[in-house]
């Protein structure tokens, strides 16, 4: 089963690239649980339950406030029931100019086939430096 797990947020990242929303949203259970990381900007929010949630309080925001925001992943981990996801998050701050390239984990908790929670780790100083909280 684990190879599947895999292959699901795989294929969560490979919609965010292109911009699918429902086909990320639709690989997440509607009862998900997300948290980001403590000391993010958006981590304001957490938990947020359920996909709609996710989308209006994390990708609405990204998308509003970041020029060329991608998660650039360079590793997936097969963890049984949970897997990790390693890389980066990239795009300039709209309101700053700057440009990040702040380094994450995501670690994902899949059952029956879909995304049940999910928590952000990152470079939380590196993001308030660009957005100009620090």
């Amino acid at each position: 089963m684990s190879k599947e797990n895999v292959a699901l947020i795989k294929g969560i990242y490979d919609a965010f690239s292109t911009g699918d929303v429902a086909g990320v949203l639709g690989r997440m259970s509607p009862a998900i649980v997300w948290n980001e990381a403590e000391n993010f900007p958006y981590a304001d929010g957490n938990p947020y339950v359920g996909p709609e949630a996710i989308a209006k309080g994390v990708f609405a925001r990204c998308i509003s406030e970041w020029n060329g925001f991608t998660v650039a992943i360079e590793e997936l981990l097969d963890a049984g029931d949970a897997v990790i996801a390693m890389g980066r998050y990239l795009g300039t701050y709209k309101a700053t100019g700057k440009s990040m390239r702040a380094q994450i984990v995501h670690v994902w908790r899949v059952l029956d086939g879909k995304a049940v929670r999910f928590q952000q780790y990152a470079d939380t100083l590196q993001v308030s430096r660009v957005t100009g909280a620090a």
